[in-house]
């Protein structure tokens, strides 16, 4: 009997395990609360082990055929005078996309032979001997072997398995936002970060050249708004960087009028398990670390591992969440170790640090340092092994 495997999230964890789980005989649905897939977003990089993972997926010429092409990133002051240069392995990887569009690519790969249902969520977890009854917003209630939370930092399945977000979460004390503006600057395949104490904006063109991708972060001990009121969201950014000046104006007056925004503290997520009986979760919703963790990579490659130790216990998932999490453990602690001091290098809080980290950046963007800075940017990406689950047992080791 085949094993069904309830998926929560239809970003990028959720789908990739789905891909996975069903080329492993599985019968995976996935159930996302959004309306339809999530368009556009942050772009996101892959670099090291897991390109081998998109090769072993058959999804990197896709995603090449999407890829921003990011040029360099452009260190500017407020004046708009370039004070250093990054290359663009720095921020993009080997190679980059839009969240978005990397959606669509595994969906596309998985719809056809994968239950998507758009626009519910999960509300109750009840297990019995055989398999976990699940409640539904709006859908009959169903029953399913085994439930994955890939629903991101606030996940509603790691909520309803292990309690309220507030135990497990660490805040890092800085927020970010991001939206997409008219390409008023005229980039062309290239980035600008300019910074003063406490908050950086971030902007970029690559492949849609009419459009700025713009990131926002910002130091914030503590921030008292909504996360689905995008109204106060946008009301809360125009107040922190009204005198901010640069090209903070024109992006400000785009901000009121877009569509999607993303809004969110930069926190990590810290568990003692990551599963409880028949319920695991995957990515963010386990142990979201932030930028520069490679976070979108290492959920890819948590999705690869997890369906395969699934598999390679026949479905004992007692064995296999075991296995899952001995492997990926190590990999995490080094993740949320590299994204720890993020907020603090991307927003320094003081015109001291400001200075020093551009500084950085020049030495880090001379071409000596090219090599020592790809291996820095690499230690996350390729902390966790790729094995070969197709192998028989005894070459597995």
């Amino acid at each position: 009997m085949t094993t069904t495997v309830l998926i929560s999230g239809a970003g990028i964890a959720g789908p990739a395990l789905a891909f996975w789980l069903r080329e492993r005989g599985f019968a995976p649905t996935v159930v996302e609360r959004a309306p339809a897939l999530r368009e556009g977003g942050s772009a996101v990089d892959f670099r090291g082990e897991q390109m081998t993972l998109l090769e072993r997926m058959g999804i990197l010429e896709d995603i090449r055929a999407k890829e921003t092409a990011m040029g360099a990133q452009l260190i500017v002051d407020t004046r708009g005078k370039k004070v250093a240069q990054m290359p663009s392995v720095f921020f993009s990887g080997e190679v980059e996309i839009e969240r978005g569009d990397l959606t669509r690519i595994l969906y596309d790969h998985t719809k056809d032979d994968v239950e998507y249902i758009f626009g519910d969520w999960i509300t109750e977890l009840d297990e019995v001997s055989d398999g976990v009854d699940v409640g539904f917003a709006h859908g009959e209630s169903r029953r399913f072997d085994l439930v994955v939370g890939a629903d991101g930092l606030h996940s509603g399945v790691r909520r309803l398995t292990f309690g309220d977000e507030e135990l497990f979460r660490t805040d890092l004390g800085f927020h970010t936002a991001g939206f997409s503006a008219p390409n008023h600057l005229d980039l062309d395949h290239l980035g600008q970060i300019c910074s003063v104490p406490g908050r950086t904006v971030m902007v970029a063109s690559g492949r849609d050249r009419s459009a700025l991708n713009v990131g926002l972060i910002f130091a914030s001990e503590s921030l008292e708004v909504d996360r689905r009121d995008v109204e106060a969201q946008k009301k809360a950014l125009a107040e922190r960087y009204a005198d901010f000046g640069w090209e903070m104006p024109a992006l400000l007056e785009s901000l009121q009028g877009a569509d999607t925004l993303y809004f969110d503290s930069l926190s990590q997520i810290h568990l003692d398990t990551w599963s409880q009986g028949r319920v695991v979760l995957l990515g963010d919703a386990a142990w979201c670390a932030g930028p520069g963790g490679s976070g979108t990579g290492l959920a890819m490659m948590g999705a690869y591992i997890l369906a395969g130790e699934l598999a390679a216990a026949h479905g004992d998932h007692e064995v296999a969440f075991a296995r899952y999490e001995e492997k990926l453990r190590g990999p995490v602690k080094i993740s949320q170790k590299q994204a720890a001091g993020i907020g603090t290098f991307l927003a320094p809080k003081t015109r001291f640090m400001v200075g020093y980290r551009n500084f950085l950046y020049r030495v880090l963007g001379s071409r000596p340092m090219t090599k020592v800075f790809t291996w820095i940017t690499s230690r996350a990406a390729n902390a966790a092994t790729l094995e070969n689950y197709d192998a028989p047992v005894a070459a597995r080791g």
